[in-house]
């Protein structure tokens, strides 16, 4: 459930991700544009007084603009910069990613990466840093834990907004001689005070490509003072001592990137990323085999094989509507009394929660509402459970009424099936989600394929409830405006004329979706007067 917490009036903090030295992150949601966001909490070390308070106001939202500046795919966009009354906390509000972090694909337990897709990350964060320094901003803590990899691939680099925000070079208002970064990827001159540039940075993605290629940090120790003393003085292991597969041209410019002094490390990353093409996938080059232990992770070679590729088709990939992990035919787990009443009184809450979202035009935050109950919910009385079936179809109904018509286009039809199953092809609930399966292909142009589903829902609805029921006038209704938009206007004129004439005996002339029609059909008569597509019949 939610925290209840609300930012400037208008962002809710959810549910919080992670904890870290300079900040907390959070999932929140924006009421004000009914969107996820994600939210970073910021603790300033010192502000100490109402001068530096105020200082430190315009610093943060001066940086925070300057950290919006960085237009890149790779950089998750900054919506907005918060601080409070107390000038105690500042909230950066960002896009929310859905990805993995690069934490993930790095852990000792496992083999290292292929070649091909530790240079696919290391490659797209040289692209990001490219535009950061061009800005010029420099990142000053690039970490796997600040990489994610998105669900289609591409790499983004995190909390710029931190970096540029708490600069210890421009002010004090950090702890006095304390550097910003992390100890295992910081450059020797962070370690010694000493002043930070873009080439701190490719220090930093070197730390990183080494750990990707060998699956260990750069430099382990019993502590933060040994660690950082070794980024100073100690001698990286070659790489190719660890690892004989990593080509020797890129071994040589990971030590490059490795070097002590800054000035003799590469002249910038366009250098190091025209160094790393060499060793990229080529358009068209197939995927590598599954890499072990990361079934279903993101692969970021996928922009070099397919770059610019178009988004997967309806039906495939993410888009695909939630299915229970049992199976639809799988039973439901045995639950004891108690825990069954407590699911049933968690069910009563959701549907509150979403009712009350939903009158409030929150449809985006409704479905995560729903969306979260639903597998817990699968796994208890099964996927196929009214209960269940009830709860996916909110969220279906909520991402339509959202606009997100492709992601609810499969699950109506998902829905469909499964009360075909349950209730019967001809129940209610399943033409309804036929219907609205339909409604959503027209939204995303698929117009011949919505007009056959249309007409399908209508043979079936005219069958059982006549012609002027409230389901067979909508469908009538929306199969006009649809042969409207496919400029068949006579299609559409022989369509509503006679619905308009039915609307006109069962509610009268008045109502409101009689009088829709009515001017629809002017609309169409003067487009036909004037020849456009023959004389009405």
């Amino acid at each position: 459930m939610p925290d209840g917490r609300r930012i400037a009036g208008r962002y809710e903090l959810l549910e919080q991700f992670s904890r870290g030295g300079m900040g907390d992150v959070w999932r929140g949601y924006d009421a004000v544009l009914d969107r996820p966001v994600a939210v970073k909490l910021i603790r300033p070390q010192a502000v100490t007084s109402p001068h530096l308070a105020e200082e430190f106001e315009k610093r943060f939202r001066r940086e925070a603009r300057v950290t919006a500046r960085i237009q890149h795919p790779g950089v998750p966009q900054v919506f907005d910069a918060v601080l409070d009354e107390s000038y105690e906390q500042l909230f950066l509000v960002m896009e929310l990613v859905d990805g993995v972090p690069l934490t993930a694909y790095v852990r000792p337990d496992r083999p290292p990466l292929p070649v091909s897709w530790a240079v696919a990350v290391a490659a797209q964060v040289a692209t990001v840093l490219s535009y950061a320094h061009d800005v010029p901003v420099v990142h000053r803590d690039l970490k796997p834990g600040n990489i994610l990899v998105a669900r289609d691939g591409t790499v983004k680099v995190l909390d710029f907004g931190i970096a540029a925000i708490l600069r210890t070079d421009v002010t004090k208002l950090t702890a006095t001689g304390s550097p910003i970064g992390t100890h295992q990827y910081m450059a020797p001159e962070q370690v010694r005070g000493g002043r930070v540039t873009p080439r701190t940075d490719l220090y930093a993605l070197g730390c990183v490509l080494y750990e990707l290629l060998c699956a260990r940090p750069l430099f382990s120790g019993d502590s933060e003072w040994q660690l950082m003393m070794q980024h100073v003085s100690a001698a990286p292991v070659p790489l190719r001592g660890l690892r004989a597969d990593v080509p020797e041209a890129l071994e040589d410019l990971v030590l490059h990137l490795l070097r002590k002094a800054p000035e003799a490390r590469p002249a910038d990353v366009q250098e190091v990323y025209e160094r790393l093409r060499p060793f990229l996938p080529v358009p068209g080059e197939e995927s590598e085999p599954e890499v072990a232990g990361l079934a279903g992770a993101p692969d970021p070679t996928g922009i070099f094989r397919r770059p610019y590729a178009p988004r997967s088709r309806t039906g495939t990939g993410s888009a695909q509507a939630p299915v229970s992990a049992a199976g639809p035919d799988a039973a439901p787990a045995v639950v004891p009394a108690a825990e069954r009443e407590a699911l049933r009184e968690q069910l009563r809450e959701v549907r509150a929660h979403y009712l009350a979202l939903m009158e409030e035009e929150r449809y985006a935050q409704a479905a995560e509402v729903v969306g979260e109950m639903i597998e817990p919910a699968a796994r208890a009385l099964g996927s196929e459970n009214k209960a269940v079936l009830r709860l996916r179809t909110r969220q279906a109904v909520s991402r339509q009424l959202a606009g997100d018509h492709r992601a609810a286009l499969p699950e109506f039809e998902a829905l469909a099936d499964a009360y075909a199953r349950v209730s019967g092809r001809s129940s209610e609930e399943a033409l309804e989600c036929r219907a609205q399966a339909a409604r959503c292909r027209g939204e995303l142009g698929q117009v011949t394929e919505a007009l056959a589903g249309l007409h399908g829902v209508l043979d079936a609805v005219r069958a059982v409830d006549g012609d002027v029921s409230e389901n067979a006038v909508e469908l009538r209704r929306d199969i006009g405006m649809l042969l409207l938009a496919q400029q068949r206007a006579a299609d559409a004129f022989a369509v509503l004329e006679p619905l308009h004439a039915d609307l006109c005996v069962v509610y009268g002339p008045d109502d409101e979706l009689t009088a829709e029609v009515a001017e629809t059909l002017a609309v169409i008569r003067l487009d036909l007067d004037g020849g456009g597509a023959g004389s009405p019949p």
